[in-house]
């Protein structure tokens, strides 16, 4: 049975028992292949911004004055409005990428083509962090889930991520809607897939209040399930 995160020392430590690490661990996964940067990243930060921007840094595509296109090039006016439309988009993606200046429709599309890249690497980081500290505790640390002051961060904004991705997926998106799906629990089938995905948010919910109450050096909540 999971244990809330208490502080240790310099570190934050739950426990999770396999079930328990093997679901949050595999929506996590799920959420870092959404948010999968669509530019792999170099390792150089400079360059990364440049490419997410679809600008090349090749020394033959630096030549004086205005570049022409190529009209064989498919990628030519990949910015322009045609391209810039996100309607087609997982509504995931707008959870979890959203959109800034929403009253411009062209100022958010640009805001979008040079931030997003970045902020889908820097989620992923938090994944990548998270899962990692999950697949620790199934090996040397036992049931024992162990976050120092640097990856506790980074597990809470997965956790956020995680939940707004479930949440999408059951159609919570307002106080209203989640107030609805906690209704529907009283009359739901055992066995229904919406309550198995509820619980599983009640369960994370839970987690990342544990976790910042200890951050906080506040006594952990209630388990909510």
């Amino acid at each position: 049975m999971a244990r809330a995160f208490l502080r240790q020392k310099q570190h934050y430590v739950a426990l999770l028992d396999a079930t328990e690490r093997a679901m949050v661990a595999g929506l996590m996964e799920q959420t870092r292949l959404i948010l999968a940067p669509e530019v792999e990243s170099t390792g150089d930060p400079f360059t990364d911004l440049v490419a997410s921007m679809g600008v090349s840094l090749a020394i033959e595509d630096q030549v004086e004055g205005e570049r022409q296109p190529d009209p064989d090039d498919k990628s030519s006016g990949e910015h322009d409005s045609d391209s810039s439309d996100f309607t087609d988009r997982d509504p995931a993606l707008d959870r979890l990428l959203p959109t800034a200046h929403r009253g411009d429709d062209q100022v958010a599309a640009e805001f979008r083509r040079l931030t997003e890249e970045g902020l889908r690497q820097r989620k992923s980081g938090n994944l990548d962090v998270a899962l990692r500290a999950l697949e620790a505790a199934g090996t040397a640390s036992g049931d024992r889930v162990v976050l120092d002051a640097e990856q506790a961060p980074a597990f809470l904004m997965a956790l956020t991520d995680v939940r707004l991705l479930l949440g999408e997926r059951m159609g919570m998106r307002t106080e209203e809607d989640a107030a609805r799906l906690h209704d529907l629990m009283e009359t739901i089938a055992d066995d229904d897939p919406l309550g198995y995905a509820l619980a599983w948010y009640d369960f994370l919910t839970w987690m990342q209040e544990s976790l910042t109450h200890a951050v906080m050096g506040e006594s952990p909540p209630e388990p909510s399930v």
